[in-house]
């Protein structure tokens, strides 16, 4: 007797049930839409960049839309060859546009970003990125930033248990966590084959960013600023 398989396409479903689907829809429509034919556009990790990539897959199947795609993370990659999207394999000097979340966002505009493990290329695309988008409702706002997080700092193997003591010698550090991994035995390993190290700071000035990337080892960390962007409310 014969049985019938079932073929999902891997990169179309999503790790988990994702909360608040409709709305987060109605925003993924709307950032689909302000896509312009001939761009290079950077995608986002969690949930909303998810749905986005459907919006966008869809978009370009309907309207024959010629775009190619920079995603951040390995999860993004494989939900942009599943809808089709021409996906660029490095980060492009030129990108037009972008859209991403944000963990936190500061009255000055600096963001925590990083706690899913794609800091350093959500960094490398939000440097090479003339418009961005953010996607954070008020929620994601805070009086200073580390309110609610830790800074996550990529960290090179060889280097972490430096910069793990270094992290503990500086004045506004209050805790350093190794990320470990809740499906695998260990630590988080990054795309890039770094580690986590989870920072919590009383306060973050500009001096604390400059002294975090100046540790030895340190590859990116989970704060960005700088940077201008365009908020959209989800």
């Amino acid at each position: 007797m014969s049985t019938s398989k079932t073929y999902q396409p891997l990169g179309l479903e999503w790790n988990k049930p994702i909360t608040n689907r409709e709305a987060k829809m109605q925003i993924a429509q709307a950032v689909a839409m302000r896509v312009l034919a001939g761009e290079v556009v950077g995608i986002g990790s969690g949930s909303t960049s998810f749905l986005t990539v459907l919006a966008l897959g869809e978009r370009v199947q309907r309207e024959k839309l010629s775009i190619s795609v920079v995603p951040t993370s390995i999860e993004m990659e494989l939900a942009c060859h599943a809808v089709g999207l021409t996906v660029h394999s490095d980060v492009p000097l030129s990108i037009d546009c972008c859209f991403d979340g944000a963990d936190e966002i500061d009255p000055s505009g600096r963001l925590i970003k990083g706690r899913g493990g794609a800091l350093y290329r959500e960094k490398l695309v939000f440097a090479a990125t003339r418009k961005r988008l953010i996607v954070a409702d008020k929620s994601k706002d805070v009086e200073h930033l580390g309110c609610k997080f830790p800074v996550p700092v990529e960290v090179k193997p060889q280097w972490v248990r430096l910069a793990y003591d270094r992290l503990h010698q500086m004045p506004h550090v209050e805790q350093v966590a190794l990320r470990m991994g809740l499906a695998k035995d260990g630590p988080v390993v990054t795309e890039s084959g770094n580690l986590l190290l989870d920072v919590k700071l009383s306060k973050i000035t500009t001096e604390d960013e400059h002294a975090l990337n100046s540790i030895p080892g340190v590859v990116c960390i989970g704060v960005f600023s700088g940077f201008d962007f365009e908020r959209i409310a989800d």
